[in-house]
């Protein structure tokens, strides 16, 4: 459905080391870099990030939540860890199963160095 996702940065180098973290613990590798903006490309789609093009600073959506797949919650907690260990903050409840009306999965919450909300989610197998 998407081609890709780019969210808005103040410090793109700060958001790069914060991301090549985060993304490397998918197995993504370092963002390529491309002017003012860096690209991140996994076998299903391209994360972005970039200073704005219109000079403006960058702001976070509020409601709004980019959401990465993990294979584990293990994988989960490696990416949280990550993220928080390079500059972003913990949000939500802490990482863990949830249940609810699509069924029990595995999330994890923080925000980026510029506050946008990102998220790793997990489906366990069912039984």
């Amino acid at each position: 459905m998407f081609s890709h996702v780019m969210v808005g940065v103040n410090d793109l180098e700060v958001s790069r080391k914060f991301y090549d973290a985060l993304l490397g613990t998918l197995g993504i590798g370092p963002g390529i870099a491309n002017k003012n903006r860096y690209f991140y490309r996994g076998p299903s789609g391209t994360f972005a990030i970039t200073t704005p093009i219109n000079g403006e600073p960058a702001t976070h959506g509020n409601g709004s939540t980019i959401g990465f797949n993990v294979q584990s919650p293990e994988q989960g907690d490696a990416f949280h860890a990550a993220g928080v260990a390079n500059g972003g903050t913990t949000c939500e409840d802490p990482p863990g199963f949830r249940e609810g009306p699509v069924g029990k999965l595995y999330l994890a919450y923080l925000r980026d160095p510029d506050g946008n909300k990102i998220c790793a989610l997990h489906r366990p197998a069912k039984k």
